[in-house]
Parts: structure tokens; C-alpha cells; sequence
């Protein structure tokens, strides 16, 4: 199985995520069984015994069948085995739980939350639904105030080492015009002036380094804003979530519409929803600044420090 790891073209975040599924889930198992003797009810055993286990969860379990499922594919392909032994049905789908969403007025407030170099990076989130790798490539070209759109041409991932891997978008759908609502281009404007690097390639949300803020920074900002409003459950993932379930309150909007928007895809997806119309992500945007006009932000409870009494 390391074998064919080391075989593949992968992106590093892909490779590195590989590498974990193998060696924290599968190999420990199967590692030192020869090919041939994993069959189907080898395998059975295996999924069962990982699934219902307290870790690594559903998700993850998921993960790695379908890893191993196509690591047994490639063997039958080069006739090393006579079939598959991966034979379960519906074992290779993930089936995560519903992430919760925050509201309009939660959302103003969760980006008036936090450091002021980070603020539109909420707002773009939420109400573009760009995926956190695909904020944090932005730079300024990607960004056209007269149309009021963002583009989505990279994305930027950060590896176990530090290392910022730069590359395409997710799938070939992730590839997008966005129509941003109209009511954030002072932010935009203001964030252009005062935070964004210079130049076309300038990064809009860039770290010490010159490079894109570091996830740890930015997670620790996000911490820090959604224990402020009361909402410790929130990830920055769902600010995506919540702006994907924005969107689809507009009226006449469609499954195509909002997966074009999202840069949703699989292989026959791809096909299906690139083509959203211009049009409809405008309406969709225009939508989305009633919400924001609309929003009303949340009380949120004077917290009081104490602190113990100085010793005398």
C-alpha cells in the first residue's frame, strides 16, 4: 500500500492526509497481510470494527475505505488480484453531521469581532461562500469593484510543517466568478487601502511573512470573536454553511444556482453546474444585501473579569 502512495501524483495536503489514513487505520490491520489473503470478509471485519469504534468517527472511516478501496483497484487493474475485495456498499460515502449556522446579524458581528486586518475575511466567507483555502489565495487582481464579483483561480494549503502549498482549486468547478454583495464594497475599499499588499498579485489577507495569514493567527482571532458573541460552536467552515443557506433563500434560486456559486462538484457535478447564469449569482448577491441591511446584531452579556484579590 506504501507502494502505491509513493506511485501517485498527489497535491502535498492530499499526500500528507494519505499518509495518515495508512498509518494510523489501515496498515495496523492489514499492513502485514499478503494482498491476496484480503478478502471481502477481511475487509468486512476491518470496516467493522473501525466504525464502531469511538474514533476515528464516521467521516474518517469513510475516508479510509475509499483509500483502500482504490489502492485494491489499482492491484486488480495490474492483475495482481482477481477482484475488488472491497465490496461494502455505501461505506465509501461521508455522511457529516449538519454544521450549525450563524445568522446575518451573528456574522456582522462575529467580523466586527475580529482584528480589524481580518474583518472582510469574514464577510467574504459568509457571504461569497469561497472555502477558507480560496479566501486565503485571494489577491487583488481576483477582486473587480466595478462588477462587484471576486474570482476563484487558487486555492492555499497549509501542511503539518508549516509549508503554505499553493495550487488549483478543489475541482475543476472551483473555478468561479462570484457576484459579492454590493452593500460590502466600502469594507472591500477600506480593506484595499489599508491592509491588502500592493501590486496585482498583493495578497488581500497577508501575514508577517508576505505570505497568506497563518491558519494559527487566524484561528486564534476566530476563537477569540465567536466567544464573544456566545457562539463557541461555530468553525470558520460554517461560515460557508451559513452562506450557502443564506443564498438559498432567494427566491427561484436553484440547486444548479447555488452549487455554481459554492464551486460544488463531483465528476459528473462539474458538468452540471458550471455554467450557473451570471444573472441568477447577481440575484443572489442582491439577496444577500437585504440580509445584511436587514441584520440585526445580537445582545451579547457585559462580561466581567475578576481577578484574585493581590496578596498583601
Amino acid at each position: 500500500m506504501t507502494k502505491w502512495l509513493g506511485e501517485r501524483t498527489l497535491r502535498p495536503r492530499t499526500r500528507q492526509l494519505y499518509e495518515g489514513l495508512l498509518k494510523n487505520h489501515v496498515l495496523p490491520v492489514l499492513g502485514d497481510l499478503e494482498m491476496v489473503k484480503i478478502t471481502p470478509s477481511v475487509v468486512r471485519t476491518w470496516h467493522a470494527k473501525l466504525s464502531q469504534a469511538e474514533a476515528p468517527g464516521q467521516v474518517t472511516t469513510a475516508k479510509c475505505y475509499r483509500l483502500l478501496r482504490t489502492v485494491f483497484t489499482t492491484a486488480a487493474e495490474d492483475e495482481l488480484l482477481v477482484r475488488n475485495p472491497g465490496t461494502i456498499k455505501g461505506a465509501s460515502v461521508e455522511r457529516s453531521p449538519e454544521g450549525p449556522t450563524a445568522t446575518t446579524g451573528e456574522i456582522k458581528a462575529l467580523a466586527d469581532a475580529m482584528p480589524a486586518e481580518l474583518r472582510l475575511l469574514v464577510q467574504l466567507g459568509a457571504f461569497t461562500g469561497l472555502r477558507l483555502g480560496e479566501l486565503l489565495a485571494l489577491r487583488r487582481r481576483h477582486i473587480d469593484l466595478l462588477r462587484m464579483t471576486v474570482t476563484v483561480s487558487e486555492q492555499v494549503q497549509e501542511l503539518a510543517d508549516g509549508t503554505q502549498d499553493f495550487g488549483p482549486p478543489k475541482t475543476d468547478a472551483g473555478y468561479r466568478t462570484v457576484a459579492i454583495p454590493s452593500k460590502l464594497l466600502p469594507d472591500l475599499e477600506h480593506h484595499l487601502a489599508n491592509f491588502a499588499q500592493s501590486g496585482a498579485t498583493g495578497f488581500l489577507f497577508a501575514g508577517q511573512d508576505g505570505l497568506p495569514v497563518r491558519r494559527m493567527r487566524l484561528r486564534r482571532a476566530w476563537w477569540k470573536a465567536r466567544k464573544s458573541i456566545g457562539r463557541e460552536d461555530l468553525t470558520l467552515h460554517d461560515l460557508r454553511h451559513s452562506g450557502m443557506t443564506l443564498a438559498a433563500r432567494t427566491p427561484g434560486v436553484t440547486t444548479r444556482d447555488l452549487m455554481g456559486r459554492m464551486g460544488h462538484s463531483s465528476a459528473q457535478a462539474a458538468l452540471r453546474y458550471q455554467h450557473t447564469s451570471r444573472e441568477r449569482d447577481a440575484a443572489i448577491a442582491k439577496s444577500l444585501d437585504e440580509e445584511i441591511i436587514n441584520a440585526t446584531p445580537p445582545e451579547v452579556a457585559e462580561v466581567i473579569e475578576l481577578r484574585p484579590a493581590e496578596s498583601a
